[in-house]
């Protein structure tokens, strides 16, 4: 199990160019298998969960070659099938929830598409139901076998249909229209997810030959095709990453420019931070945060009330912010309501804010009252282990602002979604050391 050794309290000084999205990255590789044509991926992230899903795609015949840092081509003219039935298989698509949208391209193009019960962040429970009843309405058989905890759907051609989805899920959505886009005739989804990720996937397939309207809307309507061919396509910044790197910022009084962030991407998420007292501005396409000698504010809603800040689906906060929100409000004038609505696991990391001496009080399994110290009284340097891939990163922050040195074990959780975290905040003055 690794570990980070932190040395808190330092101010932090530079430029930091956020990686490539890891959401964007699990549905556009899965992706792929809708063609035999070569597909060329730029701005991919190096790390782990987006690499265990390239071994996946390797493993079941998908040809690949890395062009350069982040760049890689795809070539599914060869699938081998046989290997979704074999044990290793089952074990191998266990270790990652991406590989939940491995199904859709497999049952569009060849009828078939298995998947064992995905594992993941350990927030809740997160169904897959949704993903399923969207294949079963383009005329998909479905099983389960309850032993294995293993998922098939079977179809000798899909038929488009009308559907409304019952939870406007991204990765449902990203799963039913790579389902939908080889499909005979017209699918209309209604309560579609519209995440920047997902206009993303919709936008790549519509170049690789689909037909898809509605994009970046929650009513998508995909006349089937017979075929997709080869395309080029580079993904977005990561915008939990923008975010957690404007969070930290602000715990630790530091000047810093997020380079490269596609402002036109990142929705409600400047504007909640604003919320918070964090200054940002606009240069470009750059985020700049000046240093917060005198702390940040919260504002109260205009009759005086507290704020409550919680996630939506698009254009709503995306969930994957709350925890480093909730950490950044530890240190903020006032208090804040956070409200977690989608995982009923996902705030219990506060016990180790707690433990740091920060002011929460969990009301329930969904809502935290945060009291901040306005910087009064500094967060103390302690021993953690990371939860998850959200939480580790806002108890980095935590400790990043801390007095003392702190240790975080379990930082594998860490490592699945932020590529070589050590070595870029080293770059801008972090004190932080992987044992």
């Amino acid at each position: 199990m690794g570990t980070f050794k932190i040395e808190g309290g330092q101010r932090l000084q530079g430029e930091i160019t956020p990686q490539g999205a890891k959401n964007e990255a699990l549905q556009i590789l899965c992706a792929v298998l809708l063609t035999p044509e070569e597909v060329q991926i730029n701005n991919i992230p190096d790390i782990v969960d987006v690499n265990k899903l390239i071994a996946l795609l390797e493993d079941l015949g998908v040809k690949i070659q890395k062009r350069g840092k982040g760049s890689y081509t795809f070539k599914a003219d060869d699938v081998n099938l046989d290997y979704l039935q074999s044990d290793q298989f089952k074990e191998d698509g266990r270790g990652l929830r991406g590989s939940i949208m491995l199904v859709g391209p497999l049952l569009a193009r060849f009828g078939k598409g298995y998947i064992p019960k995905p594992g993941g962040d350990k927030i809740g429970r997160r169904r897959l139901d949704t993903h399923f009843e969207g294949f079963i309405n383009l005329g998909a058989k479905f099983r389960y076998n309850k032993e294995e905890y293993f998922y098939g759907v079977e179809a000798d051609k899909l038929k488009g249909t009308y559907m409304l989805l019952d939870e406007a899920s991204v990765t449902g959505t990203a799963n039913i229209v790579m389902a939908a886009v080889l499909a005979e005739g017209t699918t209309t989804i209604y309560n579609a997810a519209c995440e920047p990720y997902l206009q993303q996937l919709c936008k790549m397939l519509n170049r690789m030959g689909a037909k898809i309207t509605g994009v970046g809307s929650n009513l998508l309507v995909i006349e089937g095709v017979d075929e997709l061919g080869g395309t080029e396509h580079r993904m977005l910044p990561d915008m939990i990453e923008i975010g957690s790197w404007i969070g930290l910022a602000a715990m630790t009084k530091s000047e810093l420019t997020i380079k490269n962030v596609s402002w036109d991407d990142l929705g409600q998420i400047p504007t909640v931070f604003r919320k918070l007292g964090i200054t940002l501005e606009r240069k470009g396409d750059d985020i700049y945060i000046p240093e917060h000698k005198d702390g940040y504010e919260i504002q109260n809603y205009i009759d005086g009330s507290i704020l409550t800040i919680a996630d939506a689906p698009w254009p709503g906060l995306t969930p994957d912010l709350l925890s480093i929100i909730l950490v950044v409000a530890t240190q903020a004038r006032g208090e804040v309501l956070i409200h977690q609505k989608m995982f009923e696991s996902r705030l219990f990391f506060v016990d180790k804010l707690l433990d740091m001496g920060a002011k929460v009080i969990l009301c329930d399994p969904h809502r935290a009252t945060v009291i901040g110290h306005d910087f009064k009284s500094t967060l103390k340097a302690t021993t953690m282990v990371s939860p998850d891939i959200r939480a580790g990163v806002s108890l980095l922050i935590a400790a990043l602002s801390a007095k003392g040195t702190s240790t975080i074990h379990n930082i594998e959780q860490i490592d699945r979604g932020y590529e070589n975290i050590d070595e870029r905040l080293r770059a801008i003055g972090a004190k932080i050391t992987r044992v």
